[in-house]
């Protein structure tokens, strides 16, 4: 039985010792692989477009295209590549306008070495990678007032809930007695209700309408 394709990483900071540090952590596990490296944003953003991968790790702070504008570049560009960004600040304004750029998630170098390769993993699950200390927090200072309520039936609010306070659909299935798919399914119809794109965007929802506290 073939093993998995390794995830292939590209990698973006202006500090050489920095970016080979990183890539030994990466490296680290067997099924990570750092493919690319930059030394700037719209390099980065260069490598993306030449070499193929599947997830950019983009220092938030880099001469000429940060990592934030590094991130939304390739979200117009590369749509289905995930990013993350580095820093080595605990900055809410940064981490809010991580997540306006798209990236899948913020991570502090200072923890790099313990959170780096959660963050990968959950990023190309598609799930967002957020400390929980601070994640209502900032997500309770980044809703909109003018945020508008659409509304949802029973099942679909109790679903909303759940997702927000971080449950898995396996999870979810199993607390209702209905099955994975069908909650797949009510996640799918929350998005495209909604207009939203992910778990934390549908965080933000629920804060909104009162269906969790922050």
């Amino acid at each position: 039985m073939r093993s998995p394709s390794p995830i292939r990483i590209l990698l973006a900071d202006d500090h050489a010792v920095v970016r080979r540090g990183l890539r030994l952590v990466l490296e680290s596990e067997p099924d990570m692989r750092v493919v690319a490296e930059a030394g700037d944003g719209a390099e980065a953003v260069r490598q993306a477009m030449r070499v193929e991968v599947d997830l950019a790790v983009l220092d938030v702070s880099m001469p000429g295209m940060t990592g934030i504008q590094a991130a939304q570049e390739l979200a117009r560009l590369r749509p289905r590549l995930r990013t993350l960004i580095l820093s080595m600040h605990s900055s809410e304004q940064y981490f809010l306008e991580a997540l306006r750029a798209g990236a899948s998630g913020y991570v502090l170098k200072s923890v790099a070495d313990h959170d780096l390769i959660r963050a990968c993993r959950s990023a190309m699950r598609g799930e967002p990678f957020v400390y929980p200390a601070t994640e209502r927090a900032l997500l309770r200072r980044a809703l909109d007032d003018t945020e508008a309520a659409a509304p949802l039936t029973g099942r679909e609010a109790q679903i909303l809930a759940l997702i927000a306070d971080g449950h898995t659909s396996r999870e979810i299935a199993e607390m209702l007695v209905i099955s994975p798919r069908t909650v797949e399914r009510h996640r799918e119809n929350l998005r495209d209700k909604l207009g939203l794109r992910n778990r934390v965007d549908l965080t933000r929802y629920a804060i909104r309408a009162g269906l969790i506290e922050p």
